[in-house]
Parts: C-alpha cells; structure tokens; sequence
C-alpha cells in the first residue's frame, strides 16, 4: 500500500510539471536543462576512460609486431621505419615501408599498399598539405599522396599521420623486420602520487556536478508552493502535498536525463571535430562505461526526489499558503563544520603514507576525505552569505536593493554558486598538488638550448658529403650558426690480444675549432691540431684506458673494422703533438670521448662510414626556422632525425594525467558557468511581477541591471574566499600526505580570476532576459 500510495503521488507530481500551463511548462524545461547539462557531462567523464583504452589500442593495433624477431626476408615480410617530425608544434607520425615479398600485409586503415614513392595519408594530414599552411610541410615529405589511411590506421580525426614506401630502406638504416601488425605492452602501473591525483581529481570534477544537479531540481519554487498551498485547500495532507512536489522534480529529472542523453550523443558526433589539451577521438571511442552510465541513470532520479523532500522539511504548506519566510531560522553551523571534521578525521591519519615507490593508496579513505570536506565547504557557504549579508546596510538604491533580496532569500542565490565553491576549492588544491609533484615527475635533461636549439644527424657516404651537409645546414633560412662534426670511428690495429673479443675502439670527430670546442676544454686550437678527450668515465662511458688503449699521440690507428674490411686496412698516424684534454657536456648534455681532428690534420674522405652531425643555432627573427632546419634534414637523408633541445622533461605518464585533468576541468567550468546562468534566469523569471512593478513605480531600468550584478557578486566574492581558505587547506592536508611542501600560497589568484570572468559573463548573458522581464505586461495575473 505505502509503494502503491508513493507511486500515485509520484505521478500525479509529474502530470502537474507537464500539464501546468505556461508556467509549469517553464519550470520543468529550466530543470530539465540545468539536469540535462549535468548527465550529459557526466557521461562524459564515464566515457574518458574507455576513450584513453581505445586510444592505446589504435595505437597498439597499428604497430609493427616486435613479439617474434624475424630473421630474413620471405614472401610476407618488410622493412619498416617509423618517423615523427615536429610541424609547427604538432607532431607528424610516418611508417616507412619496403615490401619483400608479393603478400606483404597491409598496414591497419590501408585498402592497398602504396607504391613506390607514393603515400597513404590522414583526412587531416591531406587537409594540411592541400592548404598554404603546409607548404613547408610538403618539400619534408615529397611522396605522392594516393590514398587516405582509415579511421583504424590513426588514434584520432586530427591526427597527422602517413605510410609511405621507399626503396632505400635498408638493414643498415630500418628499425626492423616485421610480417604482421598489432602487439601490446603490458601498461606500466601508475605511482602512488599519480593515483592520488587522479583519485582527488575524479572527486573535484565530479561534485559540482552533482552539486548543480541537486540545485537545478529546486528551480521554481515559488510557484510550486502556490500549487501545493491548492492542494491542500481540496484535502491533501502535508506528507502527500511534499511526494506531489517530488513527483514533479521527478519529472523534470527524468526530461533532464533524456535531454543529457541526446546532448551527449549529439556531442558525440562532434567531438573528432574538437582537440582539448592534445586530447582527440573519434565518436565510436567515447562510449560511457556501462556500469558508471548505470549509476548515473539511477542517482539522479532519485536524488531529485531526496533533494526535494530535504528543501520542504522545514517549509509549512497550508491550504492558504506556504509560509517559509515569515520567521526564517537562522542557519546552524554545528553539523556543517561535522563534515569539515569528519573529511579531516579521514585524511590526517594518512600524513605520510603516500610514496613515490608506492603503485597504490587508501582509495575509499581519501575519496572519502576529500568529498567530506568540500561538501563541508559548500554546506558552509549559506551560513556564510546568510552571516555576511545581514550586516550589510546603505549604499545605492542598486545595492540596496540587492543586499535586501540577499537577507530576504541568500539561500537561492548560495546554492548557485555553491557550485564554483567545489570547483574552485578542488581546483586550488589540485594545483598546489601539481607544483609540489611537478619536480618530481619532471627532471632536468642536461640540455642546453642555449648553445644550440636543434640538432640533426644524417648519413652520408664520403666525408666530402658529409662535409657539404654541414654547409648545407649553415645556409639554410633562420640558421643563426652551426657547430658541425664529420663523425666516424677508429680502431685498433693488429690481431686482438688475449681476452679481446673485439678490437677497441673509439670515436673520431673533424671538425673546426669552434665545433670541437663544444665537446672538450681545449687550451687552444689552430688548423691542424689533433686532440684526444677523454670522459674519465663521465655516464657511464668507455674508460680513459679503453680510449687509449686505441688512441695514443704518435700510434697508427684503422680507419675501418679490421674485422670486417677485406684487403689493406687504410691507417692514419695520430700526431706526436697530439694533446689530451678533459672532455665537456654537449649541448646534448653527453660527455663524448676519442679523437677530435681538425678538418687539416685528416682526410675526411678516408673515414669509414661517415655522419653529419650539426647542432644548430636558430634565428628568433625567423619565425619557421625550425621547419627549414627539418626540411633540409630530410632532403639532405630521408632517415635522418632532428631533435628539439629542452632543458627539461616531463614524466609521460604524469603528462597524461595533467592533461586529462586539464580536459575535464576544462569542461566543469563551462558546466559552472552555464548552471550559473540558468539559476539566474530562473529566479529573475521567479521575479518578474517585482521588476515589472518597480519600473512601473519609476525604478530605473539601469539600477535593477546593477542590483542583479550585486546579488550575482555578493554571494560569489563570499563564495570565491571560501574556496580560496578552504582550497588551501585542503591543499596542504594532500601535500602531506605525500611528505611535500607548499611550493607557492598564491596558487588562488588564476581561480579567483576565472570567478571575476564567471561573475562578468553571467551578468551580460543574463541583461537580454532582465529588459524583457522588466515590461508592463509582467504585472498581468489571474
């Protein structure tokens, strides 16, 4: 009977929200949209981590299978090579191939194998280079485009991406021989620090969420309380007047998760069109997780029912009204600053148990902890607008009469910002945990970009090519200077000693004084000079005696393996005033080691195998410096590589929940936002016979646009430090958890910015609607 009886006036709730008019038609649509942005974002979220999944299968599912090494050529096997150059800061991934054999396969998205000199090609990379943007592009990767790789060649829409085959792919210069594709790695697990950041992370996303949620299904109030105050009047009793008012929050609750479902779905569709933070995928990857849209799908019903029923426990409705702020109670603040308590309770025993080495952590303690808190913040802001807005006194009509609405009604306008409060309290913390993690997820590489931006190695056949592919990159647009090496190695001669597998070797670099000066101290240095570094075994490099042991002033070395040369060995004698000097850190950050020669000491000719090795000065002045250095590498060596010097770098894997995060703050705020804006349309249409009557008094249009500024300002300056004094402690009980310090206390001012932002949009957005509300047919009634 009790189901049977909730049943029924659940139902005749939700005919009331469909059936009531103008007005009630209203109502539920502003609930249904406020509910609609929610679930719709939270499907979202539910959908990232089968997204990030499918990302790494693609990517997994397009690679050359390593798992079996294959030893010659068959029928079904290839050379490949893979490629990734930087455009313009985007990163372009190639796959070079040589087919050898008639069933080589095709890589995943071909319908056909390119030939030779011709390429396959993402819808976005043809996009690129059809246009004048990707001209340069176009000289770096000279294949005739044939062909369009398929959605299952590529991890996203925009990704720029290209197979191609070649014919100068050797066993000299490939990565290797496969027969297949599709391999997987198992996925290294994340540290303790990581874990914590994606667990506090997921907590402060999410609430506001929720928080708009439990907001949106209380749109309307006023006019419901009319509604119910009438069914009273014909015989219903409290208890059936408050499951009526459930059932209409029901209603609009369920309208609002059939709109976020079709938002979401409608977004879908969209989202390959849409890169946030690097971040990219195709429609058929963003599927929400079944058990997480399950949950979804139930909370929200029925938490518009609880929520409903938790706003009238202490409203009395009457046949001749609702009284509700006749003798308003003051707000307690007891069993708000419990839930601070009870969140700390659960979070400071946990002081230094988080660990670098650690793969996991107290998962329910510290999502337990960090929900309590911030909804320990956003229960204290009420009481926290309620106390500082009853203390408020003169100023303009404007102020004044927002500061009234405030002490009259502060609940209303506290729980629409009660929202940002979550966002930017969580937001604080999680960026006082960004700082303090970032050195340790961040290391220095021992570059100099100072002494060089970019370096490129490319083979070459002769020392005179090599040597004309160090002046080649000298003359290209936007190089300010080259330090350039004629790189090869020397060996020693006669049969190996006991002991030796192999004859020592080591290393022979010619170049000008100038370039050599980037590798060792030298005490000075003129054309013909001979020098030997040595490392003192810097990095874990050769000893000085295994260097010496093939480079000594006045000893002959070989200028080719002697085990593998046939015929004379050509030799060269090391200069009897040959010095040894200390080497130094490349701009690279390596310590080299061997023989550094001046271009007039040796032959480059004579050198076996030689490379051009050149680290290249960039002109700031030339704003695609970079890409002529890339393109001069690729035309000089279609395998060569050119590398971007940094001083620092970053963990992947913290990268890759940085931007995650980045990603789905990102869409919270334009949540806030648009809650913010809907809670302020819905009580400006709650009052629009007030504005209608004061303008028809003569109050001035411009000062109700200031008043809804003020009421807009005031509860979100409260609110913004609230979080700021709240984010903050919350930021430091993380910080020690994990044993680190405050890295910076002014972390809040970008938050506090972004509220000024939210504060200044949502007044602007919301003056079309406040004009309109203001004319005099508002003051029609029945």
């Amino acid at each position: 009977m009790r189901l049977r009886t909730w049943g029924r006036d659940l139902t005749l709730g939700a005919r009331f929200a469909v059936t009531g008019g103008r007005q009630g038609w209203i109502r539920t649509a502003l609930t249904a949209v406020g509910i609609g942005f929610g679930v719709a974002l939270l499907l979202a979220a539910a959908s990232l981590p089968d997204m990030l999944f499918q990302r790494e299968v693609r990517e997994a599912s397009r690679s050359v299978d390593g798992s079996e090494q294959e030893t010659g050529p068959r029928d079904d096997t290839f050379l490949h090579l893979g490629q990734t150059t930087m455009y313009r800061d985007r990163s372009v991934t190639g796959l070079l191939l040589r087919p050898e054999g008639a069933r080589t396969p095709l890589p995943p998205g071909a319908a056909k194998l390119p030939a030779n000199g011709e390429m396959l090609v993402s819808p976005a990379l043809r996009e690129l280079l059809d246009s004048p943007d990707g001209a340069l592009l176009k000289e770096r990767i000279p294949y005739k485009a044939v062909g369009t790789i398929g959605d299952a060649g590529l991890i996203g829409p925009t990704e720029l991406r290209y197979v191609a085959q070649v014919d100068f792919l050797t066993t000299d210069n490939y990565d290797g021989r496969g027969s297949r594709y599709g391999w997987s790695v198992p996925g290294e697990p994340f540290n303790a620090f990581l874990v914590l950041l994606v667990l506090v992370a997921s907590v402060v996303l999410l609430l506001p969420v929720l928080v708009f949620i439990a907001t949106a299904v209380r749109f309307g109030g006023e006019q419901r309380d009319r509604r119910l105050a009438a069914l009273r009047l014909v015989g219903a009793d409290t208890a059936t007047t408050r499951r009526i008012a459930a059932g209409e929050s029901l209603a609009g609750a369920l309208l609002g998760l059939a709109l976020g479902a079709g938002l979401f779905a409608v977004a879908r569709q969209f989202v390959g069109a849409v890169t946030i933070w690097d971040v990219n995928a195709f429609p058929s990857d963003v599927v929400p997780m079944p058990a997480l849209a399950a949950l979804v799908l139930v909370v929200v019903p029925v938490a518009s029912v609880v929520v409903t029923l938790f706003a009238l426990r202490g409203v009395a409705i009457e046949p001749l009204g609702v009284v509700r702020s006749a003798a308003p109670r003051r707000r307690r603040l007891w069993w708000r600053v419990l839930l601070l308590a009870a969140g700390a309770a659960l979070l400071v025993p946990l002081f230094g148990t988080v660990e670098m080495n650690q793969t996991a952590v107290d998962t329910l303690g510290i999502a337990a902890g960090v929900t309590l808190a911030l909804t320990g913040l956003t229960t204290l802001l009420p009481w926290l607008v309620e106390a500082g807005v009853k203390r408020l006194r003169g100023g303009p009509v404007s102020w004044q009469l927002a500061v009234r609405r405030l002490q009259l009604s502060s609940g209303t306008a506290a729980r629409a910002v009660s929202g940002i409060v979550v966002a930017a309290a969580g937001a604080i913390a999680l960026q006082m945990l960004f700082q303090a993690m970032e050195n340790d997820f961040t290391q220095a590489t021992g570059e100099d970009s100072t002494r060089a931006q970019l370096v490129a190695e490319t083979e070459a056949t002769t020392g005179g090519e090599a040597r004309e592919m160090i002046t080649r990159f000298t003359r290209t647009t936007g190089v300010g200077g080259v330090s350039g090496t004629i790189t090869s190695h020397a060996w020693r001669p006669g049969p190996l000693k006991p002991g030796e597998d192999f004859a020592p070797t080591t290393s022979v670099k010619v170049g000008d004084c100038a370039s050599l000066r980037e590798f060792a101290t030298l005490p000075s240095c003129a054309d013909g000079d001979v020098f030997i570094a040595l490392a003192h075994g810097a990095q874990g490099g050769a000893p000085d005696s295994w260097v010496m042991e093939t480079a000594k002033p006045g000893r002959t070395v070989a200028l080719r393996d002697p085990e593998e040369h046939k015929g004379p060995l050509p030799q060269w004698r090391i200069p009897t005033t040959t010095r040894i000097v200390d080497s130094r850190p490349d701009p690279t950050g390596m310590y080299e080691f061997g023989i550094l020669a001046t271009p007039s000491a040796i032959d480059a000719a004579r050198l076996d195998d030689p490379a051009a090795l050149a680290m290249v000065r960039l002109d700031p002045a030339v704003p695609d410096a970079a890409e002529y250095v890339r393109n001069t590498a690729a035309a000089l060596d279609p395998t060569s590589w050119v590398r971007t010097l940094k001083n620092t770098e970053r963990s992947a894997q913290f990268s890759s929940v940085r931007t995650g995060i980045l990603v789905g703050s990102t869409l919270t705020m334009l949540l806030v936002a648009a809650s913010l804006l809907v809670t302020t349309l819905e009580q400006l249409r709650d009052r629009r016979r007030l504005l209608s009557s004061l303008v028809a008094f003569g109050t001035r249009r411009t000062t109700l646009s200031w008043s809804v500024l003020w009421q807009t300002a005031v509860p979100i300056v409260l609110g913004l430090a609230l979080a700021v004094a709240g984010g903050l402690g919350l930021g430091v009980v993380l910080l020690k958890m994990t044993g680190q310090r405050v890295r910076d206390w002014w972390v809040f001012l970008p938050v506090t910015g972004i509220g000024i932002a939210l504060i200044a949009a949502v007044t602007l957005l919301s003056m079309p609607v406040l004009w309109r509300l203001m004319r005099a047919d508002g003051l029609r009634t029945e």
